[in-house]
């Protein structure tokens, strides 16, 4: 009995060494894994930038209701629609969009295609005047060209790939 508590008091002991840490740093920690400094708590988000040359619609639309999903609803920011008025803002542009075959049959025929889609962020602390993130981020999907809507959900699968990269990379800094 001695040695089982004994042995359970030093797992709480970890355990609070490990926790004890994440719940009171300088970050704001949720479920989501997503950590935001304390100064900031609110986000614009202007709409993305499409840059490409892509013959698909709203792509720019799409993109930008993902990172807002994402950061609003995953995070404790509030939607700022004015820039300069929020103490983060992420922009984002659609820089290229290539729509190539990945496999030919043997009459030369496409048989699987690929999206894909690059994009680049910028992501400002507005309160402190720095840059939180700067990079390029992209995100591919295949899909059968012989089904004319498969392209349009094989970008929509990258974009939203992106934004899981996009919203991964801006909060796990802290």
């Amino acid at each position: 009995m001695i040695k089982s508590s004994s042995a359970y008091l030093r797992i709480v002991v970890f355990l609070t060494g490990i926790l004890v840490p994440l719940v009171s740093g300088c970050g704001y920690y949720s479920f989501s894994g997503a950590t935001i400094p304390q100064h900031l708590g609110t986000i614009a988000i202007p709409l993305v930038e499409d840059n490409s040359i892509s013959t698909l619609i709203a792509l720019d639309e799409q993109m930008t209701q993902l990172l807002i999903d994402r950061f609003v609803r995953q995070t404790r920011l509030n939607l700022e629609p004015r820039q300069d008025n929020a103490d983060a803002v992420l922009e984002v542009f659609i820089d290229r969009y290539v729509n190539a075959p990945t496999s030919v049959s043997g009459d030369e025929r496409a048989t699987r295609n690929r999206v894909t889609i690059t994009v680049s962020v910028e992501y400002n602390d507005m309160v402190e005047n720095r840059s939180l993130l700067q990079r390029s981020f992209s995100g591919f999907e295949e899909y059968d060209p012989l089904d004319p809507t498969s392209e349009e959900d094989a970008a929509s699968a990258a974009l939203v790939k992106i934004a899981d990269d996009i919203f991964t990379a801006s909060t796990s800094n802290w």
